[in-house]
């Protein structure tokens, strides 16, 4: 089994999960830069942060065929402490921040993803499709008819090869095309070289030029675990895209530490932290890319362009690369969710909905995922309470009043079931109340219990609570409840 995981993840089709990490690395390049600028970093530091992450993460990481990188929720994260402090105490932070990760993924904590809803994962998709697309608009907005005809022939490319050929990616065709014509024809052109300033080195590794004192780990302590939870966060979901789209598991935990590694090992070699980059991601994985070799050659390659083929790929013109993360942004936006906001329930469609326009206008990954987990946390609580039930039935004849109680009582349902009893209606009489149709979850549940049969008694109406199953009996018994006292 070990060895045949080895051999898919590492030698199966080799050809193509280079070509697919290719593809993914002319993806990386305008956005990396990008997200330097955002971080207020040279482009090199997020350059080399790409190259040191996809090399580590490709063995150490828990998702085959995923690329991480340096990325923009955590250049996000990472701006005011170099503003405030400056590129030193990046350094340090994405150190700590890659121990945080890697201790993450020893507790096993990848396990929380579970309270992610799928209308969570869909608004995330959604919306990074949309910022993808939003990020190539300054290279769209006001360019002039040379522009657009270079943009409109790499679409063309992009998706009419297709037709003819699969055997390269239409991508890859794209950029040599689009290169030839602009240095053939000498078109005036912007190209990658006119982004910002390129490596013309290999990294180098250096411990952090910083104190080790008490006030340094003060200063990084906060950014340091906001880039922790950013980057876990952002990773986990792109990991769970990767499971659907591949429809193969993947290790959370792994991820989790593997990803910590990865940010340990760029900030020690001068780069930022990263994490996962769902669209660079979905873009390898169109093209084939299925194991780890996708992973390792994107990292590779992107050394390889930045050193060694510096001075060709300074010629590509960045109307190829925004053709590319075009059609990235299309296909990872998904487009059957539009037809489903109708169909799946509100709630649902809402918290999809809600995550979306809370992730592009905030331009933050982490808040906008946040809020549509807790929003899937409250609005799944309400339903859940609305399922609690109280049925009275009176037997005049034995002079008593049953209530049969079903479904959840915790501490949203708990007034609900408080106010059910009668105290009127029960003058007179003894009554049961019956539970076993019933689960008791917390103290404010165990509390309910408590008020409802201290009011009975306290207008001298006897109480037997019947029926608590034995997860509810351990908790009021815990808690020394009278209705434990009442119980048979």
């Amino acid at each position: 089994m070990q060895f045949s995981s080895i051999r898919r993840d590492w030698s199966a089709n080799p050809m193509r999960e280079m070509l697919a990490g290719a593809v993914a690395t002319f993806a990386l390049i305008p956005e990396v830069i990008a997200f330097s600028f955002v971080a207020g970093v040279d482009p090199q530091v997020g350059l080399f942060a790409s190259f040191i992450i996809g090399i580590v993460i490709a063995f150490t990481g828990g998702r085959p065929a995923m690329i991480s990188a340096a990325a923009g929720s955590v250049a996000l994260v990472a701006a005011p402490l170099v503003h405030a402090h400056g590129l030193a105490y990046l350094f340090a932070a994405g150190l700590l921040a890659g121990v945080i990760q890697i201790v993450f993924g020893l507790l096993r904590l990848g396990v929380l993803m579970r309270f992610v809803s799928r209308s969570v994962r869909t608004g995330f998709v959604n919306a990074l499709a949309i910022l993808i697309f939003a990020a190539q608009l300054p290279h769209i907005v006001g360019g002039d008819w040379l522009a657009y005809g270079m943009l409109a022939a790499g679409l063309a490319v992009i998706y009419l090869v297709p037709r003819i050929t699969t055997a390269i990616p239409s991508p890859l065709i794209c950029i040599v095309v689009l290169t030839v014509a602009s240095i053939a024809l000498q078109l005036p052109v912007m190209t990658i070289a006119d982004l910002g300033k390129l490596p013309d080195s290999l990294p180098v590794f250096g411990w952090p030029a910083v104190p080790m004192t008490l006030e340094t780990l003060t200063i990084i302590a906060g950014p340091a675990l906001a880039i922790a939870m950013v980057g876990l966060l952002e990773s986990m979901m792109t990991a769970s895209v990767v499971d659907d789209l591949t429809g193969t598991p993947s290790s959370k935990n792994r991820e989790c530490a593997g990803l910590g590694i990865a940010n340990t090992a760029a900030s020690l070699f001068g780069g930022i932290a990263g994490c996962g980059m769902i669209g660079q991601t979905v873009s390898n994985v169109k093209y084939g890319g299925r194991g780890r070799l996708s992973t390792l050659f994107a990292g590779a390659f992107l050394l390889v362009l930045m050193v060694l083929l510096k001075p060709w790929v300074s010629q590509v013109p960045v109307a190829a690369l925004v053709a590319i993360m075009v059609m990235v942004s299309i296909d990872t936006f998904d487009w059957s969710s539009l037809k489903t906001l109708v169909v799946h329930p509100k709630m649902s469609s809402a918290v999809m909905v809600v995550t979306v326009v809370v992730t592009v206008f905030s331009a933050n990954l982490a808040l906008g995922v946040t809020i549509g987990v807790l929003l899937s946390g409250v609005f799944f609580t309400f339903k859940v309470a609305r399922l609690m039930k109280v049925e009275t039935e009176t037997d005049a004849s034995r002079g008593q009043v049953k209530y049969r109680v079903s479904g959840q009582v915790f501490f949203a349902s708990a007034d609900v079931f408080i106010d059910a009893f009668d105290i009127e209606e029960a003058k007179g009489t003894s009554v049961v109340i019956d539970v076993s149709q019933a689960h008791f979850w917390d103290i404010t549940a165990v509390a309910a219990l408590d008020k409802v049969v201290d009011r009975f008694r306290a207008h001298d109406i006897a109480t037997t609570v019947l029926g608590l199953n034995d997860a509810s009996a351990t908790l009021i018994g815990s808690l020394d409840s009278p209705a434990k006292l009442k119980e048979i």
